[in-house]
């Protein structure tokens, strides 16, 4: 049986604020690409590894007069990373035009977010995971109300997290653990229950550098 927050309602009017216009700003501006390794340099990637392209959606909605971000938490059952917090988004397939719409379509299948209710801002430097992909972060608006719908089997709840924290650097703490035998370093931004950490956390790390003023 999956468990998730009672489906609820978001209701939207199509206006830019100020911080609105800021990320459209700031993805305007060159950006520097991150990676799941970032924190640890000593690790020695393989030469000629084939990276993978895939786009995940970073849903800005407004809640209560505020903006805040839409994440979801996986399933527990999935094989891989079960449990964890993620973007809507996945790999790029041959039907998708490209990144950006392989984000859309996955936001649609995973919390039922209309492509035609999406407005794009832009998007951040691509990110490497250690799973050999290459992720490009979407930044979007969502314009109008939908209803939350999670993908069963996939996705365990979806819930909103207060922009302002994710894009507060001060919120980031970077922890540690033992992987494959070695130690590895990685962000955490933590949120009330949520345990925001490793790729998911490295984007929106690096979507607050992003946003520095030049």
């Amino acid at each position: 049986m999956i468990l998730t927050r009672p489906v609820w309602v978001l209701r939207q009017k199509p206006q830019v604020s100020d911080q609105i216009a800021d990320i459209r700003a700031a993805l305007d501006r060159p950006g520097v690409a991150s990676s799941d390794f970032d924190l640890n340099p000593k690790v020695t990637l393989p030469e000629g590894r084939t990276l993978r392209a895939a786009g995940v959606l970073a849903p800005i909605v407004q809640r209560s007069g505020r903006y805040a971000l839409l994440l979801t938490k996986r399933s527990s059952a999935l094989k891989h990373h079960p449990g964890q917090i993620a973007f809507p988004g996945g790999k790029q397939d041959e039907t998708d035009a490209d990144v950006v719409a392989a984000a859309l379509r996955e936001a649609q299948e995973e919390i039922g977010l209309p492509m035609d209710q999406v407005e794009v801002l832009g998007t951040l430097p691509s990110h490497e995971t250690v799973t050999s992909f290459r992720v490009t972060p979407v930044i979007a608006l969502v314009r109008d109300e939908f209803i939350i719908k999670p993908e069963p089997g996939e996705v365990e709840e979806v819930f909103a997290v207060p922009l302002d924290h994710v894009l507060n650097p001060q919120n980031y703490l970077v922890q540690s653990r033992r992987w494959r035998g070695q130690r590895r370093y990685y962000y955490v931004v933590p949120y009330g229950p949520y345990y925001i950490w490793g790729a998911t956390a490295r984007i929106l790390r690096a979507w607050t550098e992003q946003m520095k003023p030049i």
